[in-house]
This record gives C-alpha cells, sequence and structure tokens, in this order.
C-alpha cells in the first residue's frame, strides 16, 4: 500500500513540474518557475542519478533535499499552512513560512513545501530580483561605489554564521537584489550544499570560497571584499576565531598553488 501511495505521489508530481517553466538544470538538481497554491514559486527538484545504486542515490538525494530546508527554515521562522492547503500525506511534510516572519534575520525566499517523496522544494518566487553578480559589474561599469553593498553582505553573512548556518556555495550569483535594487534588499538563496554547523573551520571554509568565487568574478575588487569582512567582523559575536581560520584556510589554498 505504501508503496503504492509512493509510486502515486511520484506521479502527480511529475505531471505538476511538467507544467512548469523550467528555469535552468544543473548537475544536482533543476529549477522550475511556476504558482503554487496562487503564489509566484520557484521549484527545485533533485532529480535521481543513474550512475549511483538506487538506495544509495535516494538516501543521499532526500537527506541533501532535507539539509537545505532545514538550513532555509533555521534562517527563518515556520508558520501555518496556507487556507485551502491540500492535506500531507505520510510521506510528505509541509512547511510553510508565512508573511516572511524571520527567526534570525537572514532573508531568504520562503518555503512554501517539501515534497521528500520526489525531492522538491517549493519556495517563493523573488520577482523581479537582480543578482549580486549583474548588480556588481553595472556598478563598476558605471563608475560606482560599492561600499555599501559590502557592508550589507558582511552583516547578513555574519548572521547567518551565529546561527551556525554554513551555506556551502557562496557567490554572488547566489545572492539576490529586492526591487528597488538600489535599497540593497539581499537575499540569500541555493542553500542546497549547507548545512549546520559551529566550527570556525566551516565559517571560515565559507567565506574562503566567497572570496574565491568573488575576486575571479569581479576582478579589482580586493578593497570591496575587504570591507566585506570588516563588516563581517564587527557584526558577529563570533567572527575572531573564523577570521583567524580564514587566514589558516588562505595559507593552505597558497600552498597547493605553490606545490600544484
Amino acid at each position: 500500500m505504501a508503496a503504492q501511495v509512493e509510486c502515486e505521489s511520484r506521479r502527480r508530481s511529475r505531471e505538476y513540474l511538467e507544467g512548469l517553466q523550467l528555469m535552468k538544470q544543473g548537475a544536482e538538481a533543476r529549477v522550475y518557475r511556476g504558482k503554487f497554491l496562487g503564489k509566484a514559486a520557484v521549484v527545485k527538484e533533485r532529480f535521481p542519478k543513474t550512475y549511483r545504486h538506487p538506495a544509495l542515490d535516494e538516501k543521499l538525494t532526500h537527506r541533501r533535499t532535507a539539509q537545505e530546508g532545514r538550513a532555509i527554515l533555521r534562517c527563518r521562522k515556520a508558520g501555518e499552512p496556507p487556507e485551502g492547503a491540500a492535506p500531507c500525506s505520510i510521506l510528505c511534510v509541509v512547511i510553510v513560512c508565512i508573511g516572511g516572519c524571520r527567526k534570525a534575520g537572514i532573508p531568504t525566499p520562503a518555503i512554501y513545501f517539501v515534497d521528500h517523496v520526489s525531492n522538491c522544494i517549493y519556495m517563493e518566487d523573488m520577482e523581479g530580483s537582480l543578482m549580486v553578480r549583474d548588480y556588481i559589474m553595472t556598478v563598476q561599469e558605471n563608475g560606482g561605489n560599492l561600499c555599501d553593498l559590502a557592508e550589507k553582505i558582511g552583516r547578513v553573512l555574519a548572521r547567518m554564521h551565529d546561527e551556525d548556518v554554513v551555506h556551502g556555495d557562496l557567490t554572488t550569483s547566489n545572492m539576490l537584489l529586492r526591487p528597488p535594487h538600489q535599497d540593497l534588499d539581499l537575499v540569500l538563496i541555493d542553500f542546497g550544499l549547507s548545512y549546520i554547523s559551529a566550527l570556525p573551520e566551516d565559517k571560515g571554509v565559507d567565506l574562503y570560497v566567497l572570496e574565491k568565487a568573488f575576486l575571479s568574478t569581479h576582478p579589482n575588487t580586493e578593497d570591496v571584499f575587504s570591507t566585506l569582512l570588516k563588516s563581517y567582523s564587527s557584526s558577529s559575536k563570533k567572527s575572531s576565531a573564523v577570521i583567524k581560520k580564514l587566514d589558516e584556510v588562505r595559507l593552505r589554498g597558497r600552498k597547493r598553488s605553490m606545490v600544484g
């Protein structure tokens, strides 16, 4: 009976996703855009990997879906299911964030629904938003100042790390600015590699990943990233240990580059 319920749930999810707009596909997931319960939504589907054993693939995919949901919800406060929401089956968990209520002040998309059978996360669509990557490039082309943006990013990342959330894939492509963009209303997205950790080492690596991505994508922004780290240090309660680990990670990275 349980297998029949699971099979039917997968079929319904597949039919629903086929009616949405495919935005992009990566090695781990497909991202769709459409409507969910009348709201503009983005759906992230982790699809099966045929190169892995089916049982192992299901276990890993389920774990990563759960980790991503937990990381986002740690940043936000869960609310009640919206009026008219369908009842949840025994194989699914409904998680709804109402009204953008934040637990830690870390801006992330609201989660509307997590389907643990089809490994899909239904999230708020940040309509009209702009990638921080594109914003920085535009400001650089126009000779503008990026200090305010750097300070904002530093403060947001400090709150995230103080909640022991490690993003795992910090880049300026995984940060959005809600309209009007000049207000610098920052939103963090794509927590697919995120996890919970209190270790300064993990947070230092998180910042190191951002630094490498930042400076390779945006040349001549060393001063901007320095401003970001200063803002992070002044905003985080645990920054001294994290910055120390960041320096150690940098040193290890340089040694690997020298050795080849």
